[in-house]
């Protein structure tokens, strides 16, 4: 690992500040992917700017949204009494990423920085429609997830919480890798008065994305039977040493068919 300076400002405006002064400067907020890159000296930074004492902890409802702040651990998320009410999947979801010690320290807004294409909270975000407050505005779901951990989000821009609308039900449902528990494909269904959104990770080469074949099934009927004969076109799925795109393909279906089951059980 580089040296580096270590800052814990004291206010989010503090941190954006800090960041802006240099690109060799970046924030962390859990740390489970830039820690690991850092001891291997992948990446160097100058400042390292910890956001610990930002204020970005709280749990909130405003109007029909449920605002998450981006410090919230995955723990704190799982079991947040007001988040199991308002949104049960959220909080399940969040439940079972990684292991008690990756629950314990990442954060929900270091999850959605980073985007790492096999995360759990991307698809339940898009799938919501959720709202990304950051230090320099709002942004929708549909136009932060870019590319394979890339965002929207500018260089000297930070997440300070997000917004989720409360959906009639909604289930998640993740086949994980054994050893990183991270999802071989994961798949967000949820139910609205309106419209049905269906969103899958792990399976994209471009990461994050809303599956219409499914949608349009559910909406004409809102079961797992609905998607008995639904096939799903192996292009632009990943292939990697854990799976084939045929085998996600295949596992999208399956995984949605039993979140739709789940939810159904709410």
């Amino acid at each position: 690992m580089y040296s580096f300076n270590y800052l814990k400002p004291l206010s989010i405006e503090d941190a954006a500040s800090l960041l802006s002064e240099s690109g060799e400067h970046k924030v962390i907020s859990g740390g489970m992917t830039l820690i690991p890159t850092l001891k291997q000296r992948l990446t160097r930074v100058e400042k390292l700017i910890g956001l610990e004492k930002c204020r970005l902890n709280g749990i909130k409802l405003e109007g029909e949204f449920l605002k998450i702040g981006a410090m919230l651990t995955h723990s704190e998320v799982s079991e947040s009494d007001v988040v199991k009410v308002e949104n049960p999947a959220v909080a399940e979801l969040a439940s079972h990423i990684g292991d008690r010690q990756v629950r314990n320290r990442g954060t929900i807004g270091g999850s959605l920085a980073n985007n790492d294409p096999s995360a759990c909270y991307p698809a339940a975000i898009l799938a919501l429609g959720g709202i990304i407050h950051t230090t320099k505005g709002n942004i929708k779901a549909e136009k932060f997830f870019v590319d394979l951990f890339e965002t929207a989000l500018e260089e000297d821009e930070i997440i300070t919480a997000i917004s989720l609308p409360k959906p009639d039900v909604a289930a998640y449902e993740k086949f994980p890798n054994p050893a990183s528990r991270y999802a071989m494909v994961g798949v967000f269904v949820a139910k609205f008065n309106s419209e049905v959104r269906v969103a899958v990770t792990g399976a994209g080469e471009e990461g994050v994305f809303r599956c219409s074949e499914i949608e349009t099934a559910l909406m004409d009927e809102f079961s797992s039977d609905a998607l008995s004969d639904i096939t799903i076109s192996a292009d632009g799925l990943m292939s990697d040493i854990h799976a084939e795109a045929d085998y996600r393909a295949h596992l999208i279906v399956e995984m949605a068919k039993r979140a739709v089951k789940k939810s159904a059980s709410r």
